[in-house]
């Protein structure tokens, strides 16, 4: 089953609420950003305990598991991606294909135990790191390679739409 690949420049959620999730990244302060990952990671645990959590919805769509698998490597990715703007200037993110990365790691093929507590220990981590940043280190930049730069801040919010969107996603809430 081919997944189509997402092309979509996800940055507009910093300026508008998703219209698909409901969510609205540009509101979300950070200091509440630890709290929001937390609370994600801890909902996506029954989501990975369903009998249907390797089932596909459809030919074109993740399945939960699948889902979770990404969001683990996400809260991963932001750890590092964080790491990086706090010990050097303006530094560019090395590029993910999230396509690539859930054909090459086998997504659905992972047990979803295991994804759970991956997910719920990158999730800890993740926010750990975001609760420990000092205020005036939140506009601190990086950078991707399609040009799109970010603070500390925005690059807070634009990340933690990413795991409430999934959840909306295999949820449908």
């Amino acid at each position: 089953m081919a997944i189509i690949t997402d092309t979509k420049d996800w940055t507009w959620v910093l300026e508008r609420s998703c219209p698909e999730c409901g969510f609205a990244a540009a509101e979300a302060d950070f200091d509440l950003i630890p709290r929001l990952v937390r609370e994600n990671a801890a909902r996506w645990q029954p989501v990975l305990q369903r009998a249907d959590a390797a089932a596909r919805p459809d030919d074109h769509t993740w399945s939960a598991l699948e889902y979770a698998a990404h969001v683990r490597d996400v809260f991963r990715m932001f750890d590092q991606r964080l790491a990086m703007m706090l010990a050097e200037d303006d530094p560019a993110f090395p590029n993910w294909d999230q396509d690539a990365t859930a054909v090459a790691e086998r997504y659905n093929e992972q047990d979803p135990v295991v994804v759970a507590r991956e997910l719920a220990e990158a999730a800890a981590s993740v926010a750990d790191a975001f609760a420990a940043v000092p205020v005036e280190r939140l506009g601190r930049t990086g950078r991707r390679s399609d040009g799109a730069r970010f603070t500390v801040a925005t690059m807070a919010q634009y990340f933690v739409h990413d795991p409430v969107h999934h959840l909306h996603d295999v949820a449908g809430d």
